[in-house]
């Protein structure tokens, strides 16, 4: 007789070699084993205790997490591309020590080199969450970052600025405005690559393993594994294969796709867990495309019939896209999280770089597209001199349709220094290479500094 435990393991195997054809000929892969850790227990009122105790933590609980990475992949065959660490909000944790935003540097400084040691991708929660207000703590945080950016590696931050339930704190989006311009100045020797490393949330999520917005959020435990897992290679793929059958048959496709690969993601998160003795937290699932060719989630678009993104209809194609994927991944799994739908980075995903290059596409249409889509504005390389008013003006809006739809969008915008509209910027790696795009003209400085607060919307009123 068959125990329960290997007919388990059979059922694992078997979903592993189902997806052989999708990890060898499609582009899919996990993303990322994300290690959020709780840094509330670090914090002291002095400086130098504070940054002893979260580099004394980190290198405890996170040790091995990426030789349990490399281990998992080997041993199913699945590519784990990225192992990183999500923490605390340090702006929470640094509150009683930081008095000034050199402090809050040593602070990233300390997070860097652990990173470094521990020899992850990334390390987020360089964070504040100021969707109704900053405390001074939040401030001088937000105030550090262009440093911490200049000074850094490997540490990424966010900001997150808005909520469905609260508003938007405006006074925090003109600063990040000018924070983001500062950002670009200090690290303009390596084509303001620092902004690349910075985004700016509403509703931002307290589980999403994916940077640069990751952080641990308070209401999570001390340590969980998150996982998130890319497959539009696979969607692309099998699209191909249906190719002018009607709406219902294409629905239907994409949903049993986005189920397969959030199996796999699944078996990766849980036996990541397993071995390094933590919870397993959720699975992402986001069709987060790379410079690759074929792992593109534009192809997908034109796939479904545009001929580039930015075509008429594009809105809608990207909708059914994201839903159905939410779809298929909550059948697939009972812990799916984080933001689990179809990212638009322009400079990560060849297929927006040429519809930009045609002229199919504008920071309008994208714009127009993260109302359906899972986060926003994301890794656009904008001209060096856009006024710090305009990039607070885009942050405004991405945070109002956020608030509106009730969903989380964020901007990650670079505004490169020294580069025009037309020009190509090269991030390298993951972060793919940029055409710099057109901002609109039009000032917004009289709207962005009046100050204050957007109150939240009526159907936020819910209790």
């Amino acid at each position: 007789m068959i125990s329960g435990n290997f007919r388990k393991a059979m059922i694992n195997i078997s979903e592993v070699i189902e997806t052989n054809k999708m990890i060898l000929e499609e582009n899919l892969d996990v993303r990322t084993i994300t290690m959020g850790i709780s840094l509330l227990d670090c914090a002291d009122s002095s400086l130098e205790k504070t940054c002893g105790n979260i580099y004394t933590k980190l290198m405890r609980l996170a040790k091995d997490l990426v030789r349990t990475g490399d281990d998992i992949g080997r041993e199913f065959g699945i590519p784990v591309v990225n192992k990183r660490i999500s923490i605390t909000p340090a702006a929470i944790v640094g509150s009683a020590c930081c008095k000034k935003p050199a402090d809050f540097v040593k602070i990233a400084k300390t997070l860097d080199r652990a990173a470094k040691k521990l020899g992850v991708n990334f390390i987020g929660g360089y964070s504040a969450i100021v969707s109704k207000g900053m405390t001074p703590a939040d401030e001088l945080l937000i105030r550090s970052i262009p440093r911490a950016m200049a000074c850094t590696e490997r540490l990424c931050s966010s900001v997150n600025v808005g909520s469905t339930k609260t508003g938007i704190d405006m006074d925090a989006v003109r600063l990040m405005g000018d924070i983001i311009k500062e950002t670009a100045r200090l690290t303009k020797d390596n084509d303001s690559l620092g902004c690349a490393k910075l985004v700016v949330l509403c509703n931002a999520p307290d589980d999403n393993p994916f940077m640069a917005g990751a952080f641990h959020g308070v209401s999570e435990g001390d340590c969980v594994v998150n996982v998130g897992v890319s497959g539009p290679g696979v969607v692309n793929h099998v699209l191909k294969s249906i190719r002018g059958a009607s709406f219902e048959v294409l629905c239907e496709t994409i949903k049993r796709t986005a189920f397969k690969i959030t199996r796999v993601g699944q078996l990766v998160a849980q036996e990541a867990a397993k071995r390094l003795g933590v919870p397993f937290g959720i699975i992402d699932l986001s069709l987060a495309p790379t410079p690759a060719v074929g792992d593109s989630v534009a192809d997908i678009l034109r796939e479904i019939g545009l001929e580039h993104p930015g075509a008429p209809g594009t809105t809608a194609a990207l909708a059914l896209l994201n839903d159905q994927v939410k779809k298929g991944g909550v059948m697939a799994s009972s812990y799916v999280g984080g933001l689990s739908g179809a990212f638009i980075p322009v400079s990560e995903d060849q297929g927006m770089i040429d519809a930009v290059d045609a002229g199919a596409l504008t920071i309008e249409k994208l714009e127009a597209m993260t109302c359906v889509c899972s986060v926003g504005l994301d890794m656009i390389a904008i001209p060096g001199d856009t006024p710090a008013s305009s990039i607070a003006g885009i942050i405004a809006d991405e945070a109002a349709i956020g608030m509106v739809n009730q969903k989380t969008t964020a901007v990650r915008v670079i505004p490169v220094a020294g580069k025009k509209v037309g020009d190509t910027v090269e991030f390298g790696g993951l972060l793919g290479h940029a055409p710099v795009m057109r901002v609109s003209p039009f000032s917004c400085e009289a709207m962005v500094g009046r100050g204050g607060r957007i109150p939240a919307p009526i159907h936020s009123f819910k209790n």
